[in-house]
């Protein structure tokens, strides 16, 4: 019991580590954001202090993380399920190789906005069209994206998107700043 105690520590201790390096973060920012000390945090990454969950859950919000996603044993990694985000009425997923990212399956049933209503936020959003055709306004264009085609953009282009002539079901790489950006968005 004790040695598989030891393991998950362990593993809890090298994707604090690999998350802190994967958003950019020094030790010094993240304890600052953890409200820790950079020697505290130093020693929990490598093993020279004991993981005390009351920090455990103040690191995983400081990540932007789960809690289960910091103690889960690698055999349960490999299937997911999906959470409901009801603001943007759709499942979305935790992109593992990308902990800033998430995945968004969205059913899009109105018809696209005037460009009036088109919106520039910071971030980035890929997304491929499983069924239907997708109107995605960007700038001052207009594209049609058609089942099995994707579309790749930069989130400060004015953008806007709806169904052309029925409901398209769409699958969207979000990066956090974009996430933020759609907050309230369940009316597309």
């Amino acid at each position: 019991m004790t040695q598989h105690i030891g393991e998950v520590e362990g593993l809890v201790r090298q994707r604090l580590r690999a998350l802190r390096l994967a958003q950019g973060l020094s030790l010094a920012e993240l304890a600052a954001r953890a409200h820790l000390s950079q020697s505290t945090l130093s020693r929990i990454e490598n093993g020279g202090r004991r993981l005390a969950l009351d920090q455990l859950v103040t690191l995983a919000r400081a990540l932007d993380t789960g809690l289960d996603e910091l103690v889960e044993s690698p055999e349960e990694r490999v299937v997911s399920n999906p959470e409901r985000d009801h603001s943007l009425e759709a499942l979305r997923w935790r992109a593992r190789h990308s902990p800033d990212s998430v995945i968004i399956r969205r059913r899009v049933t109105a018809p696209p906005p005037e460009p009036a209503r088109m919106r520039a936020h910071p971030g980035h959003e890929w997304l491929v069209v499983l069924s239907g055709t997708l109107t995605l306004l960007l700038g001052d264009r207009r594209h049609l994206v058609q089942e099995n085609q994707s579309a790749e953009f930069d989130t400060l282009m004015p953008h806007a998107f709806g169904a052309e002539s029925g409901p398209a079901d769409v699958l969207m790489i979000v990066d956090r700043a974009a996430r933020r950006g759609h907050q309230g968005d369940a009316d597309t």
